[in-house]
């Protein structure tokens, strides 16, 4: 049944890799859905958090950071935030208060002026910064582009995420709810699985693997006393990085799978026995047929 006076729509977060698109959505919708890390291009694929509440329902897509594409994988990456524009109410474009307006957002602004969705900049970060330079800011970047709102915000303390959503709710529709009230996102249980994996990863491992690996799940069944067995492989390109992946006497892999397995034990809320394995896919980045089973898709 249709709620009447229900307002709810897409909204797309895009911006440059590492302004804080995955810690914003987790930050409204409450749980950790989206992976996230220091190291930029964390998010691959188009993340759908789902925000909702008496009267509203926002269906977050958290693209991945658009950036000088490297290889086939960051091509499909580019492709999937900019197809992520026609599909959506509104559009968030999330800069770095910290850092300041550079080539890349001028590159973004370049295509969001083909896009007739209301675009609203959000300046995130703004706790990093002076409170006299936000104004100068917002003015530099006002003049590039007619925006449709401007919200400084800073994601990771939550200031001004509640405006923000306000502010949102004036482009949504009257229309139904997409999801249950306690659905947080639309992607399988596998998939967050694997991204929860690689962000373990991400975050302990050197420069030279973070860009290289990909998480599969390829076996989870609940056992007879409910612990939920799940059997995850992660790709690397290279036989020195499985080596670093493993670590000394299995040290690395081991921490991997006791960092992931309690935010995957949260997010099932049960018990899990966690298998790792290591292989080899040699320029996996580059290869269709691998990216397409490994889940990217240039469609998606």
């Amino acid at each position: 049944m249709v709620k009447k006076h229900f307002k709810s729509g897409f909204v797309a977060i895009v911006g440059r890799p590492n302004v804080g698109k995955s810690t914003l959505m987790n930050h409204v919708i409450g749980q950790k859905i989206a992976i996230m890390s220091d190291k930029p291009q964390t998010t691959r694929n188009k993340i759908h958090g789902v925000y909702t509440t008496e009267d509203t329902q926002i269906v977050f897509l958290d693209t991945p950071g658009i950036h000088k594409r490297q290889s086939k994988l960051g091509d499909y990456m580019n492709q999937t935030a900019f197809n992520a524009l026609g599909e959506v109410e509104a559009v968030l474009f999330l800069i770095d208060a910290a850092e300041g307006l550079g080539g890349g957002d001028r590159f973004i602004v370049e295509q969001l002026k083909q896009v007739k969705t209301p675009i609203i900049l959000v300046l995130n970060k703004i706790d990093r910064i002076e409170p006299e330079a936000l104004l100068p800011l917002i003015e530099q970047y006002r003049k590039l582009y007619e925006f449709a709102e401007i919200v400084p915000i800073s994601a990771k303390m939550g200031n001004n995420v509640d405006r923000l959503l306000e502010q949102l709710q004036k482009y949504l529709p009257e229309g139904p709810q997409y999801y249950p009230d306690d659905q947080i996102t639309d992607h399988p249980e596998q998939f967050v699985i694997a991204e929860l994996v690689r962000e373990k990863i991400l975050h302990m491992t050197r420069e030279e693997v973070p860009h290289s690996i990909a998480v599969m799940i390829e076996d989870m069944k609940v056992q007879d006393n409910g612990v939920v067995h799940i059997m995850a492989v992660i790709f690397v390109e290279r036989d020195s990085q499985k080596g670093i992946i493993i670590g000394k006497q299995g040290a690395m892999l081991k921490e991997v799978g006791k960092q992931a397995r309690q935010d995957i034990q949260n997010l099932l809320g049960s018990k899990i026995f966690l298998e790792l394995w290591v292989k080899v896919k040699k320029d996996w980045r580059n290869q269709e047929r691998v990216l397409r089973d490994l889940g990217f898709h240039r469609d998606a």
